[in-house]
């Protein structure tokens, strides 16, 4: 019989292998008493993170491998991860060190006092930006600057990537985009839709080992920043109509 679980974290993973191991045990380790569940969604890394994680999994019931050969992409990742969550809350995270494991226990104490989602924020105070070339601070700062302009100043960090929300949410909300525009997507709708968001500080830390994902150069956060831009207009400008759920949109239709 399978184990009762509060807590769902999902680790998207894409050649991640010197850093999936560590991670993963330190979240068990931070979680212990949230009856947690790990589940890795890897993108079939050409460095064998699925393997470290399958050879883990055999041996801790509460660690997860879906392993995606025929799909890539963050968002769908995390979207997948939430699909198979058995947890009340789930939560998700970059899985190089960059947002510490330590924190999590924090986002989930947001939840457990009432609220229905909580993000690690950089730019509440007690948080910081370490973690990133000065090129790559001023660009996030200038899109969550836009962000906070034009759809609420309610959010700080509408760039998080570092989420827990109860599982209830994404029963009203869907998870759209290709990178990070989706959390601004998820942030705003849902405020909108008046759900209660709580903000918890923490220090964005360099990788501690692999190759970062974020953009190599200036021309790299031009392009990236074009996704960003184009959502922030979307939902300005645009009528507000939150992301339906597929179940939700068939029962619809």
């Amino acid at each position: 019989m399978a184990q009762a679980v509060h807590v769902s974290v999902v680790l998207p993973t894409f050649n991640e292998r010197d850093n999936i191991g560590p991670l993963i045990q330190a979240l068990l380790t931070h979680l212990v008493d949230a009856l947690p569940e790990i589940i890795v969604v890897d993108d079939d890394s050409p460095d064998g993170t699925w393997q470290v994680v399958a050879e883990m999994a055999g041996k801790d019931e509460r660690i997860r491998l879906l392993r995606r050969q025929d799909e890539r992409g963050l968002t769908s990742a995390i979207a997948a991860g939430i699909d198979q969550a058995r947890g009340d809350v789930v939560v998700w995270m970059d899985c190089d060190f960059s947002m510490p494991p330590e924190v999590v226990p924090q986002l989930v104490a947001a939840l457990d006092e009432g609220y229905d989602l909580a993000a690690g924020s950089r730019y509440v105070r007690g948080g910081h930006d370490v973690g990133h070339s000065w090129t790559g601070r001023a660009f996030s700062w200038t899109i969550n600057a836009a962000a906070s302009l034009f759809l609420g100043w309610q959010v700080r960090d509408y760039t998080s990537g570092f989420v827990a929300a109860r599982h209830q949410v994404f029963e009203q909300i869907a998870l759209q985009g290709d990178y990070g525009e989706y959390c601004i997507d998820l942030l705003y709708h849902a405020r909108r839709l008046g759900l209660r968001i709580k903000e918890i500080p923490y220090d964005c830390v360099p990788r501690q080992r692999g190759e970062s994902k974020t953009a190599a150069n200036a021309w790299g956060y031009v392009q990236r920043g074009t996704k960003y831009v184009t959502t922030i207009l979307r939902l300005r400008l645009g009528p507000f109509t939150a992301p339906v759920p597929a179940e939700r949109r068939s029962e619809r239709d």
